[in-house]
């Protein structure tokens, strides 16, 4: 039988990720007794994620109207990708230090199924975050990892919303066949490296759609 806590991780999960893939959509309305029904539980678990859910932005409660799936504000893109791109290395480098041959072995297996002929963009993004998190987990710092965690997220959701239909996920691929190899080797100033390169290649990938839509280019932070 599930606990009230993991009742109220598994709505959270499954909420976030409606947004994250955009079933619910930027500015829709978030309604308790619709989740309740559709995830099949009371209201307690989805009122406590939908809680969470807030303080980590993915909704918004306005006073006297209700609670919204948040927007994506393209303006706080270089905030979101220059903290990936400070944090996510420092990870790799605890990785370094501290990961095992269990977890890159499970990085290798990983990086297989994104070699398959065929693979859709949207199974590779999810092989993406995979890979991530293993790296977070070897890291062994749990605040680092649940700070990752949300900010990868909101990357995830633009990665939904702006790039799915365009991008090509070939490099990132390849960007992760890197890292494994200096991972695997210990050479934690070459993963740093690398990991920083990925983060900022999907930031300019991130930026060079939204500019295009916006037909407004966007300022790069370096």
């Amino acid at each position: 039988m599930s606990t009230p806590n993991s009742l109220a991780e598994r709505a959270y999960d499954e909420i976030r990720r409606m947004i994250i893939r955009l079933e619910l959509a930027p500015g829709d309305v978030v309604r308790e007794a619709d989740l309740s029904a559709q995830l099949d539980m009371s209201r307690t678990p989805i009122r406590e994620a939908l809680q969470r859910l807030a303080r980590d932005h993915f909704v918004t409660v306005i006073p006297r109207r209700g609670m919204f799936v948040s927007a994506i504000d393209v303006h706080e893109l270089s905030m979101l990708y220059e903290t990936r791109a400070i944090m996510e290395p420092y990870a790799a480098r605890l990785a370094t230090r501290r990961g095992t041959a269990d977890d890159w072995a499970e990085m290798a297996d990983l990086l297989e199924e994104t070699r398959r002929p065929g693979t859709p963009a949207v199974q590779l993004i999810e092989l993406d975050r995979r890979c991530h998190e293993i790296i977070w987990r070897a890291a062994g710092n749990r605040f680092l990892t649940s700070t990752l965690d949300a900010l990868y997220a909101q990357s995830d959701r633009l990665w939904h919303m702006y790039l799915a239909d365009v991008a090509d996920m070939a490099d990132a691929v390849d960007e992760h066949a890197a890292i494994h190899d200096a991972l695997e080797r210990g050479d934690e100033d070459l993963v740093a490296d690398l990991v920083e390169m990925h983060v900022n290649s999907f930031d300019a990938q991130v930026r060079d759609v939204v500019a295009a839509r916006l037909d407004a280019p966007l300022t790069r932070s370096r």
